[in-house]
Order: C-alpha cells, then sequence, then structure tokens
C-alpha cells in the first residue's frame, strides 16, 4: 500500500551557533552574579557601568534600528527616572529599589504626550523634536527647588544605606555598608539587563517583530498590509521610556547625587549610546553587547587625553560607518553567518514524499 504524506512544515529561528551560545551565556551569567563575591569593588562598579550602558544602548537600538526612530533625546526619559526617584525616596521616603521601579512608570507616563507630538514628525524632524522636548525637560526640572534647581541634591545617607537587601548582603557576606550598596545596585543592573534583552528578543521573534520590521521599512506599505503603524511605534516607544527611566534611576541611586544638567546631558546618555550602537551594530541585538565592551576599552585606554578622547570616539565610529557600515558586529556576522540571537525566520520542511506503510501484502 502506498500512501502520500505532507511533511509539516515548520518556522525555526534557532541555529547551530545560538544554541551553543545559550550554554555559554548561561555560565557568563553565573559568573555575573557571583562577581560581587569575587572581584574588587571597582571592577563591580565598572560591570555595573558596562550593564547600565547596555540597556540604554540596547533601548535606543530598539528605537532606531527596529522601528526607524531616530531619537537624540533619550536622556529626557534618563532624567525623568533619576529625578523621579530621588523624589520619591527624599520627599516621600520611599526605599529606592522600590523608587526604580515607579521611576521607570513615570518615564513612560512622560513619553506618551512626548509620542504625540513627535510622531507627528519625520526623519531628522523627528530627532530635533527629541532633543528639544528632552531640553524643555531639563529646563523644568531645574526649577524644581525641593529637589535642588538648578545646581542639584544628594540622596539622604540612610536611603541607601538602609536599602532592601544591605542588611541580609552585609550578615550574609560580610560586607561592609558601601560594598553592599555597589552590589545590590549591580545585581539590579544585571537583572534590568538580562530582562531588556530578554524582552526585546521576545518581541522581535513574535509576530509585532514582523510588524515591526515592516513600519521601519516601509510604514506605508506596512499600513497597506494591515499594520497598526502608530499603535506599534507606541508601544516601542513607551518600553524604550519605561527601561531607559528604570536604568536612569538605577545609574542615580548609585551616583548618589543628581543635577538637571547632568541627568539630562546628550553626551552621557545619548551621543555615547549612539556610538556604542553605531560601532557595535545598529538592528542587532548582539551590536549593542559589542558595542559597550568596545566603547568601555576605549574610554579606560583614551580617558587620559582629554578633549582628544571624543575627537577619537567620533573618528573611530567615522572609519567604522566607512568600511563596516552594520558596525563591528554586522560585519564579522556577514563574513562568518553567525547569528547568536536570531530573529530571521527559516522554513523547513520538504516538497510531497512518497513513504510506502507496509503490510503483508503491501
Amino acid at each position: 500500500m502506498e500512501q502520500l504524506l505532507t511533511p509539516n512544515f515548520k518556522v525555526e529561528t534557532r541555529t547551530g551557533a545560538s544554541a551553543a551560545f545559550a550554554v555559554i551565556a548561561a555560565v557568563a551569567v553565573i559568573l555575573a552574579v557571583l562577581a560581587p563575591l569575587l572581584l574588587s569593588r571597582g571592577a563591580v562598579q565598572d560591570l555595573f557601568f558596562i550593564l547600565t550602558m547596555l540597556v540604554l544602548a540596547q533601548c535606543w537600538n530598539l528605537l532606531a534600528g527596529y522601528a526607524g526612530l531616530i531619537s537624540v533625546g533619550q536622556q529626557l526619559f534618563v532624567g525623568c527616572g533619576a529625578y523621579a526617584m530621588f523624589a520619591l525616596v527624599s520627599l516621600l521616603g520611599l526605599d529606592p529599589v522600590a523608587a526604580v521601579i515607579v521611576a521607570g512608570f513615570f518615564a513612560a507616563i512622560v513619553a506618551a504626550p512626548t509620542a504625540f507630538f513627535t510622531f507627528r514628525l519625520y526623519g531628522p524632524y523627528f530627532a530635533i523634536g527629541t532633543w528639544v522636548i528632552a531640553e524643555v525637560g531639563r529646563l523644568l526640572f531645574a526649577q524644581w527647588k525641593a529637589l535642588g534647581g538648578g545646581t542639584g541634591t544628594s540622596l539622604p545617607r540612610d536611603a541607601t544605606r538602609d536599602m532592601i537587601g544591605i542588611d541580609l548582603l552585609k550578615s550574609l557576606f560580610r560586607m561592609k555598608s558601601a560594598e553592599a550598596g555597589d552590589a545590590l545596585t549591580y545585581w539590579l543592573a544585571l537583572v534590568l539587563a538580562l530582562l531588556t534583552i530578554g524582552a526585546i528578543y521576545w518581541l522581535l521573534r513574535s509576530r509585532h517583530g514582523l510588524g515591526l520590521a515592516a513600519v521601519r521599512d516601509n510604514e506605508q506599505a506596512a499600513r497597506a498590509v494591515g499594520v497598526d503603524a502608530r499603535r506599534m511605534k507606541t508601544m516601542v516607544y513607551l518600553t524604550a521610556a519605561f527601561l531607559t527611566g528604570c536604568c536612569g534611576a538605577l545609574i542615580y541611586v548609585q551616583k548618589q547625587r543628581i543635577s538637571p544638567d547632568a541627568a539630562f546631558s546628550v553626551i552621557d546618555w545619548t551621543a555615547y549610546v549612539i556610538f556604542i550602537v553605531v560601532i557595535g551594530g545598529i538592528g542587532t541585538v548582539e551590536g549593542p553587547i559589542v558595542g559597550v565592551i568596545v566603547f568601555f576599552l576605549l574610554q579606560n585606554l583614551l580617558a587620559g587625553y582629554g578633549s582628544w578622547y571624543l575627537l577619537i570616539l567620533g573618528l573611530v565610529a567615522i572609519v567604522t560607518m566607512l568600511f563596516a557600515p552594520r558596525g563591528l558586529w554586522g560585519l564579522f556576522s556577514d563574513r562568518t553567518g553567525i547569528q547568536l540571537f536570531p530573529v530571521r525566520r527559516i522554513l523547513k520542511g520538504g516538497p510531497l514524499e512518497h513513504k510506502k506503510i507496509g503490510g503483508p501484502n503491501g
């Protein structure tokens, strides 16, 4: 007896390289969790810096690399998150750990009306619009006298010393208060980085990711096939604002002092972030990871060169854009075909097959 069987077609994104990387990443995460127990306080602070810049870079990459929203006003959400955390802790007595989460929601709430105005702009006008709104935010927070006005203020000493988990860390690992504070903020940054990468990767692999790519490539065509471009961009914008606000709040929990110029710094929270994404590779999850490592190494190598530091960073960015337009990871991936966070869908299966199903007389 002979029967036609139709194989099941299936869509896969996983590759051999991504499967192997998952094992390596799991080991890396375990080591990262143990870092405060194994490394010096200075090394932990460096890792905190890398993780927080990675979160900011992934958020900007989500906007620019996947939604086509080139923003130069991400410092708005860093500043809003930081000031919201300071207000909750200094004025209302909330624990800084809880304040970080609430600060993220505040940044998302601020993003809603800004999206209403900026989404009516396109291309360079959108970029300029986001920067102008961020500057308005800086000027408004500079008038907040209860938080120091233009000169800024510091967190109460007891606020960071009595954070949730500090006493537990001191008793379990015999840490001093400062060491316990650094360890706690580092672990929070690690959780935030993992959640950010995981959420973005999940989004890109979902059907919303396909719609997002369609909006980025051709918004009019995406609308024609039924993609709600405005809803898609709003969702991404608010998500990036929430994560950026949480990150900004966490950064200033560690810094413990804030001022409008620092919290809304376009160089620290947008220019450096754009550099990281451009160097690493825009439009990939791996790009910001590579970029933040390169940025950290360059920062440590060039920090002693004064104003030449920024010029050298700019030169590196220009050379990269000329010879590797898709960034270092894009160049590597194009030549090797390796993807650690694959989002391209591969259709697997074959044509109709003839298969004999046997019996005694078959």
